[in-house]
């Protein structure tokens, strides 16, 4: 396993314990590079208007299109930092 890999899955383990809840645009950040990292480019047909959380999530997910999964895990793991207030430079 990668150095980045390792980084990337002790953030998402910190995220369910961060100081504080994050505000709505950050927890679709958060999602939308957790997404992108683990499963790539988003698929599938964007959710429907009554589907207002999905779509938003699907919306933040689309936005990071063609972002390589180590540049999603790098983002995520810095985005952590940040909250969880270490900051990394």
């Amino acid at each position: 396993m990668s150095e980045l890999q390792s980084r990337f899955e002790a953030a998402v383990a910190a995220s369910r314990s961060l100081p504080e809840r994050p505000d709505n645009n950050t927890l679709l950040k958060l999602y939308a590079l957790y997404k992108q990292a683990t499963d790539g480019d988003v698929a599938g047909r964007r959710p429907g208007f009554t589907d207002m959380v999905g779509r938003a999530k699907y919306d933040a997910w689309a936005s990071l299109q063609g972002t390589a999964a180590a540049d999603a895990m790098q983002q995520y793991v810095s985005l952590i930092d940040h909250l969880a207030g270490r900051t990394t430079g």
